[in-house]
């Protein structure tokens, strides 16, 4: 079976388990995961935002959301959740500067704002 079939056929797996459980979070997290290599970005926003509604403290749920609408281009929203997952205690300053999926941001004038909210 190729990568792409298995990975169509995980998708299918987690939009069942989706349909009975609508807040199973690992099976959310993956078929973002899925749409992501996919690079249906919008769909992996509207996982994710779904995400971050179930565990509202948790950093890398508003990491995610960072990255997403960093790769949608809304610079404002990147910004703005990059800011909650570092205030929740993402604390990976280095990942942040090369993350592939932050580039938009970091392309921004106001991604220097970030470097004020991590601990000092």
């Amino acid at each position: 079976m190729s990568k792409e079939r298995r990975i169509l056929e995980e998708k299918k797996l987690y939009e069942k388990l989706i349909k009975i459980n609508s807040n199973f979070v690992e099976a959310l997290f993956q078929l973002s995961r899925i749409f992501l290599h996919f690079k249906n970005y919008k769909k992996v926003l509207e996982l994710d935002k779904k995400i971050t509604q179930l565990m509202n403290f948790d950093a890398v749920s508003y990491y995610n959301l960072a990255c997403d609408y960093s790769m949608l281009g809304d610079i404002e929203n990147s910004l703005k959740n990059l800011k909650i997952a570092i205030v929740l205690g993402f604390e990976d300053k280095k990942y942040i500067k090369k993350d592939p999926e932050l580039e938009n941001l970091r392309k921004n004038k106001k991604f220097e704002e970030i470097n004020s909210f991590f601990k000092k």
